[in-house]
């Protein structure tokens, strides 16, 4: 009997270690907002099918802060330091309850497919991925109003995170406040190492109050391209596959001066591959100007992005935001009698209440002005059918 007792109970503390060596967890977002947004694009929601110029909308959208996600990830302790990782992430629309998904795509862990190493030399992860770019968002404007900055530049840089498909990705362990990224994405067509392949790498500094980046991406014309911002806009561009399609430089810093956190930041994205809009065919009907750079726009060569911010703590759970983009573009040289540089400039002011560490209170206001380009219109709100657009935000958000 003292046996079996015995037996039981180092079996017992086997299980329990075992167990202790590995660990899942179970994570999620749900971000819902209300939007009024006036002048959006309204064609062809007139009567019997007419046109209109534009219109006020009234919308609930789903991750205005943050996409809206449920996520997985889970650890196991290998020995000797080395730890085996993964993590699955899929996105929602929570206004819907739809899977959010590339265009045309039916993808489930659409935000995050990984599993790789890690240990004292770092991380490598193989999977769907994002790159430096989206992990150093928070030293900008997208901790703050996330997608409500998207339109104007952010989606363009990729500053809130694109993902890369069939990719690797190495990243440092923290050195003295330093940790640094490579990624690769692999284009996988046959007989051709180049088309389709993306990389990038980059670098953060924190320590105290402040903090530093540096980032570079490059991503390749391909049939399948594994930059999926290429996805849709690569097999409309001029050149060969392998040929540079996208190439975006940022750096940026943030501080944080008592009760505010100050930042500020520059991009160039470049397109070497854009080819020049023809006459009308790519012109906006509200405004007759060059569209910049939409999906299935391809005319926009150069970007250059500077954003400036500040989230100012009031209270520990109140927060005062204020931020301002300025997005000069360069357009292909045409024929056409149309400027082919443009401007966009957005100013954005929002509060944010924290009723617990997991749940917010958040209110936007963002003004949207363009100059010789289309007017993107506030991120969720559709496209501005004027040079200018206003948009307000309320919303809630909750994290488990």
């Amino acid at each position: 009997m003292k046996k079996s007792l015995i037996a039981l109970a180092v079996l017992g503390a086997i299980a329990g270690a075992a167990q202790a060596q590995s660990s899942v967890t179970i994570y999620g977002i749900v971000d819902t907002g209300i939007t009024y947004a006036n002048k959006v694009s309204t064609a062809n929601a007139g009567p019997n099918g007419t046109s209109s110029a534009n219109g006020s909308k009234f919308s609930v959208d789903s991750g205005v802060i943050q996409g809206s996600r449920l996520g997985f990830k889970g650890v196991e302790d290998l020995g000797g330091g080395l730890k085996a990782l993964f993590q699955l992430e899929a996105g929602f629309r929570n206004d819907t309850g739809a899977l959010q998904s590339d265009t045309g795509s039916t993808t489930l862990f659409r935000r995050k497919s990984v599993v790789g190493l890690g240990g004292d030399f770092g991380s490598v992860l193989l999977g769907r991925q994002t790159d430096v770019l989206g992990d150093v968002s928070q030293w900008t404007s997208v901790q703050d109003f996330g997608g409500v900055t998207g339109a104007v530049g952010h989606n363009l840089d990729r500053l809130e995170g694109t993902r890369t498909n069939n990719s690797i990705r190495y990243n440092t362990p923290n050195v003295a406040g330093f940790t640094g990224s490579l990624i690769y994405g692999f284009g996988e067509t046959a007989g051709q190492t180049s088309s389709g392949q993306s990389f990038g790498l980059g670098g953060q500094y924190a320590n105290g109050p402040l903090g530093l980046y540096a980032a570079y991406h490059q991503s390749k014309k391909g049939t399948t391209p594994s930059d999926v911002s290429l996805v849709n806009s690569a097999p409309n561009f001029v050149g060969n596959p392998g040929d540079t399609a996208l190439k975006v430089f940022s750096l940026g810093a943030s501080y944080q001066a008592g009760p505010a956190r100050l930042y500020g930041n520059w991009s160039r994205a470049k397109r070497p591959l854009a080819s020049a809009w023809n006459g009308t065919a790519a012109l906006s009907a509200a405004s007759g100007t060059p569209n910049f750079y939409s999906v299935g726009s391809i005319n926009n060569s150069k970007a250059d992005i500077f954003e400036l911010g500040v989230n100012y703590a009031v209270t520990a759970p109140l927060h005062l935001l204020a931020a301002v983009q300025y997005n000069k573009l360069t357009f292909v040289p045409d024929t056409s009698a149309l400027n082919n540089t443009g401007k966009l400039i957005q100013y954005n002011l929002g509060t944010d209440y924290f009723l617990s560490k997991r749940t917010d209170l958040y209110a936007f206001a963002s003004f949207l002005q363009a100059k010789n380009a289309v007017n993107p219109g506030v991120e969720g709100s559709g496209t501005g059918a004027a040079n200018n657009q206003t948009a307000v935000t309320v919303g809630i958000r909750h994290k488990f």
